[in-house]
């Protein structure tokens, strides 16, 4: 039976707890962890999920919600990682840590949008930080560069590199100084010196280890390669197996060689991770990048989906791996529902960051992010006051780009108090994509109740509310939702007489590889305004 965080941490005293190579090359030690202690430090900003349990380990993931497709850069004792944003923009928001636990964002590097992104590429050359981006719309499918000077930016507009057949690029820089752009399936591209062209004809050079006929996978997908030099060898790391579907397909699988060209030799331990049944805790785990840690330790960085949860989008994961004798890594995390010691016990930084906003600030980006904008998309919202102005569009959340916020928790409630103009009709959702979301909006004289994508009117029995101010509060309870609206300035809640079972919104059932999300959203005609946006963990 899957347990809960709050059981988890009661018996995490009791549990044994997995070493790093830094904390006595994999052998188990005894917590001395208090479990009450564990609550409080299991909770981070708003009671959110973190993993630093605050007594030297940490319990994953790394990062609750949605952030797939870890990409990592190592920067002297500094950490940054980015991830996937898909249809979200402003995008590719890079974080920040030292210890591996803990992490910052730092800027959202994509202001333009250039379609669907998927698993970008995090490097640094010389000076300069350069992020590899395969991005797709219906029209054009490419893989594009984007660099600055400083990581924190101001980062360049993008430049496409015309390789409309690859996803998942990953940069590597050969032992001449040549640059190199590795690609899904196997091939290679060579780089400019300045890494923004190709240079050459994209060449195949690894066969990626299959799996036996058997194995129950979504398919065979070879993807995410990322190379690290460790010795004579170059490492690469490839994902197989699909990234969704059947909880035992996605796994990790890796190759060395000392040439980038090849040949490559599989490693005869292959896949290093998979999940191996559907009652463990963590589903489809794979796309990782091995590096070294600040212990000196060896560490992987990859996604899963957690048991019960497709809803919360593939989760960031932290495993510590050891230098077999053979030249091979070996992964030490064992089962990661049990907590693993921290890389080091650095100075605690705060991880993550507040969703609740009183939109004095502009957090775009970082906090909130369009699904599926326009070029211009941006300019429909204006602060003023504490109150976030939004120009209405489309006819419906499927098609006005709602304002969304990424979420991590089992349990949470969303608030927000709104106002509209005659001909608007704005409100707060769960948001998956635009064929399946659920929430409640009003206006026009009406509340508009929205499940399984499709809205219905239920003017006859809201009438009473719809002065043009009306605070809608959601509450997803372990995927159950329920729905409050106050007209009273949230001094007295009205329960709305329909509950919803959310389990099913997700890319297995509507594809696009998100995951559920607060948002905002405000259709027809006019202006929506929202105020006191607020976030709460239960």
């Amino acid at each position: 039976m899957e347990l809960d965080r709050r059981t988890s941490l009661a018996l995490i005293g009791s549990l044994p707890l997995i070493s790093s190579p830094a904390f006595g090359q994999g052998a188990a030690a005894t917590s001395s962890l208090d479990p009450h202690a564990a609550m409080e430090w299991a909770k981070g900003i708003e009671g959110q999920r973190k993993a630093d349990l605050g007594n030297g380990s940490f319990l994953n993931p790394i990062f609750a919600g949605d952030h797939p497709d870890p990409a990592l850069l190592r920067d002297g004792d500094d950490y940054y990682l980015t991830f996937s944003s898909f249809d979200a923009y402003p995008g590719i928001v890079i974080w920040h840590s030292r210890d591996l636990v803990n992490w910052q964002p730092v800027t959202a590097t994509l202001k333009t949008p250039i379609g669907s992104v998927w698993a970008p590429d995090l490097a640094k050359h010389k000076r300069r930080y350069y992020c590899y981006i395969p991005a797709r719309t219906p029209q054009k499918k490419s893989i594009y560069v984007i660099f600055a000077d400083d990581i924190r930016g101001p980062w360049s507009e993008p430049v496409d590199l015309n390789l409309p057949e690859h996803i998942d690029p990953a940069h590597v820089t050969d032992d001449k100084g040549q640059r190199w752009l590795f690609l899904s399936g196997g091939d290679r591209v060579r780089l400019s010196a300045d890494g923004l062209s190709t240079v050459g004809k994209v060449e195949h050079v690894y066969d990626p280890w299959k799996y036996p006929e058997e194995w129950v996978v979504e398919t065979f997908a070879p993807e995410g390669p990322k190379i690290v030099k460790r010795g004579d060898y170059y490492y690469m790391t490839t994902a197989v197996g699909g990234t969704a579907g059947p909880p035992t397909g996605h796994m990790v699988i890796m190759a060395r060689s000392r040439s980038l060209g090849g040949p490559w030799e599989d490693c005869p331990r292959n896949p290093l991770i998979r999940t191996q049944s559907a009652r463990e805790k963590w589903w489809s785990r794979g796309h990782a990048t091995l590096f070294e840690g600040p212990d000196g330790g060896w560490w992987m960085m990859y996604h899963g989906y957690e048991n019960g949860y497709w809803t919360l989008g593939r989760q960031a994961l932290l495993e510590p791996v050891q230098w077999a004798e053979d030249g091979w890594p070996r992964p030490l995390g064992g089962d990661l529902s049990l907590p693993i010691r921290k890389p080091i016990d650095a100075v605690q930084q705060q991880h993550g960051m507040a969703l609740s906003d009183d939109f004095q600030t502009d957090r775009m980006g970082t906090a909130w992010a369009f699904y599926d904008p326009a070029p211009d998309e941006v300019s429909r919202l204006r602060r003023l006051d504490g109150t976030l102005h939004m120009e209405a569009k489309g006819k419906s959340p499927s098609d006005c780009a709602p304002l969304c916020c990424i979420a991590g928790d089992h349990a949470y409630r969303v608030t927000v108090d709104i106002n509209v103009d005659d001909g608007a009709e704005a409100g707060l959702l769960l948001f998956y994509n635009r064929r399946l979301y659920a929430g409640l909006g009003f206006g026009n004289g009406a509340l508009m109740m929205h499940r399984y994508g499709l809205q219905r009117s239920r003017g006859a029995d809201s009438s009473k509310d719809n002065a043009g101010s009306l605070s809608i509060r959601l509450t997803n309870d372990r995927n159950i939702l329920t729905i409050h609206t106050s007209n009273d300035g949230r001094q007295t809640w009205r329960k709305f007489d329909v509950q919803m079972e959310v389990s099913g919104y997700h890319h297995n059932v509507a594809y696009d590889f998100l995951s559920l999300r607060p948002a905002l959203y405000a259709a027809g005609r006019g202006q929506a305004r929202f105020r006191n946006f607020t976030y709460e963990a239960l």
